[in-house]
């Protein structure tokens, strides 16, 4: 085996979402993109297979006569996570997902997102909770964006969310993780995948969420917001591979002190 094929084989690391293996533990957006034809170069180069869709906001057939992201991002090469963003009620979510689900051939797949406030875009818990208990009821496979409330995380859980995907900042911020504890404490509790959504802004952001233990991380505007989306994404790929190694490899402890890093002894004579 050549040194190349060794390396990929290494960072090969499969995982289950919802009953399906995937490869890549990145997700993407598909928004704030110039046009189609941008949003699948960098998607392509993020070597994402889920990518997640605005059902109120993005044409994947609602319009029949404007153009379909779906011609640029085909279904059998992609997992299309359709998601229920400027939903305000649980009412709204739940009609918005079961509309998804008729425009992708009765996938059961589905992004809850529930807004509670219009400053922050900040998740609206009891909406959010109230809707997955439907959703979950109805054979959805709910994959839920929260705030980063560990409680309110494992209560989604036993509402029957398949992943919980608390934010690490505010929506669009770029601010990355700001309460890494509270990031642990719902990975650690957790019984289904947990997956960082919003608020990372640049690649150590990424390797960040991953270093914590993170199934997988999922992003839009940090690379659809870059001066050059295809690159990012390509760092984006490379820093969801190093935080997850980063991980599995068990980081040294933190010290506050120093140690030098070749151990003592004697002189050499």
């Amino acid at each position: 085996m050549l040194p190349a094929e060794r390396v990929d084989e290494e960072i090969r690391d499969p995982w289950e979402l919802a009953g399906r293996v995937y490869t890549s533990r990145l997700l993407v957006g598909t928004g704030k993109y110039r046009d189609f034809e941008q949003t699948r170069q960098a998607i392509a180069a993020s070597g994402a297979e889920i990518v997640t869709v605005a059902i109120r906001r993005i044409n994947i057939g609602q319009d029949r006569n404007g153009p379909n992201l779906l011609d640029y991002l085909p279904e059998q090469d992609y997992t299309i996570l359709p998601n229920t963003a400027g939903c305000r009620t649980a009412e709204e979510a739940i009609r918005t997902a079961r509309q998804a689900r008729e425009l992708l051939g009765g996938s059961p797949l589905v992004k809850l997102e529930v807004i509670g406030d219009g400053g922050s875009l900040y998740p609206d818990g009891l909406e959010t909770l109230r809707a997955t208990e439907t959703l979950a009821r109805e054979g959805f496979w709910v994959l839920v964006y929260t705030t980063d409330d560990p409680v309110l995380a494992r209560r989604l859980a036993d509402a029957g969310a398949r992943a919980v995907m608390p934010l690490a900042s505010p929506i669009g911020s770029g601010l990355g993780i700001l309460n890494p504890y509270n990031i642990r404490l719902i990975i650690r509790e957790a019984r289904v995948p947990v997956l960082v959504d919003a608020g990372v802004g640049t690649a150590s952001d990424a390797a960040v969420a991953m270093e914590l233990g993170c199934e997988g991380v999922l992003m839009n505007t940090a690379i659809a917001a870059a001066r050059d989306p295809v690159r990012m994404a390509r760092a984006m790929r490379a820093a969801v591979i190093a935080g997850r190694l980063a991980f599995q490899a068990g980081p040294m402890a933190r010290r506050n002190h120093a140690e030098a890093s070749s151990p003592a002894r004697d002189p050499l004579p």
